[in-house]
């Protein structure tokens, strides 16, 4: 179910300019370097100025943003936020080489780029068939640990009480989603939710282990119906749903695989909120127990899905900043054309996206 029509908690201020006039909360999907994408529609979002964000929801790069987004407007605003997010895909990039012999480990598995492909590639999902990130990383050395731990400052993220902040992780051992809250994270938290099972061994929080959030919950829009007070959920995709052509080469067929297995949880939660949105319609359900979510979204369109999945590894500086520009355009077409929707209806028509 979609939740209660308002949650018990009051409704928090939301990170909101000047000039915002309506509230949305963001939720945000991870995959990667094409997080970059999701980057740019921030960045628009945070210069056009007229939507408060009341709540943010994260998986790996969604959740990297996330936080980020939010460290960054508590230093300064909307502006802050916007210069944060650029640093920190900055020094993630390959051209920051931030963390030197960490980083080096990382290029040595995945060897150098060149258009858009990396020829390391092959060779390291062969290894990762037989040997383990705890064979081969045994010191479970990951460079964005040391960037997410040296660029955000959690203990101003734990104290800002103007958005609620939610990070998925998949529990190892459970198989589960796990939802973290903004008053409990740290870097740890946010590794876990990026935390790919073939590269770095498992997350440890209090004693459970723990992957990618992607896995049960890209992104999870649950706490979303449930914690925030707005109708309105903006889902940034850059994951597509559908694809027209079949794949038929090995490279396909498991990217493929890995899209429809990222999409599972999300697709599920959209038919929920299909449901509820029909029963509330038909007067089934009361407007004062359940919420009727105004779902929208922006995507990359075929652009961003003529992509390729192994170009989620591609950390290229000039490909993270087209990838940003994508995300910019969408984000003010989108704007364009749907804002005054915005706390009036829905923008994404579910029964399409979800058939």
């Amino acid at each position: 179910m979609t939740g209660r029509r308002r949650p018990a908690s009051h409704p928090v201020a939301g990170l909101a300019g000047p000039k915002a006039e309506k509230h949305v909360s963001l939720a945000l999907q991870g995959g990667g370097a094409h997080g970059a994408f999701t980057w740019g529609v921030l960045d628009a979002i945070l210069e056009d100025g007229r939507l408060a964000i009341e709540a943010l929801s994260g998986a790996s790069a969604g959740a990297m943003n996330a936080v980020v987004l939010c460290e960054g407007w508590i230093e300064g605003g909307a502006d802050g936020a916007r210069t944060k997010l650029e640093s920190f895909w900055r020094a993630i990039s390959v051209d920051g080489k931030y963390g030197g012999s960490e980083r080096s480990l990382i290029d040595t598995f995945l060897g150098a780029w060149s258009d858009g492909r990396p020829p390391g590639l092959i060779w390291f999902e062969m290894l990762s068939k037989v040997a383990s990130p705890y064979d081969v990383n045994p010191l479970n050395i990951n460079p964005l640990r040391g960037v997410v731990a040296d660029l955000i400052d959690f203990g101003k993220v734990r104290a800002c009480q103007d958005v609620n902040l939610f990070i998925s992780a998949t529990n190892v051992r459970t198989g589960k989603i796990r939802l973290f809250r903004r008053e409990e994270l740290t870097p740890d938290h946010v590794m876990a939710s990026a935390c790919l099972p073939l590269l770095f061994q498992a997350v440890e929080i209090d004693g459970q282990a723990y992957w990618d959030g992607g896995y049960m919950g890209n992104t999870a829009l649950y706490p979303l119906f449930y914690e925030a007070h707005c109708d309105d959920i903006l889902l940034v995709q850059i994951n597509p749903l559908q694809r027209k052509t079949l794949p038929t080469r090995a490279r396909e067929i498991q990217d493929r695989l890995n899209e429809i297995t990222f999409n599972a949880s999300l697709l599920r939660e959209l038919r929920a909120v299909d449901f509820v949105n029909r029963l509330v319609d038909a007067g089934k359900l009361p407007t004062d127990d359940y919420k009727r979510v105004l779902m929208h979204r922006i995507d990359g369109g075929p652009p961003l899905a003529a992509l390729t999945s192994s170009s989620r590894l591609n950390a290229d500086w000039d490909f993270l900043l087209r990838l940003r520009d994508m995300g910019r355009a969408a984000a003010r077409r989108w704007l364009k054309r749907n804002y005054r929707a915005i706390g009036e209806t829905g923008t994404l028509d579910l029964k399409e996206a979800i058939s």
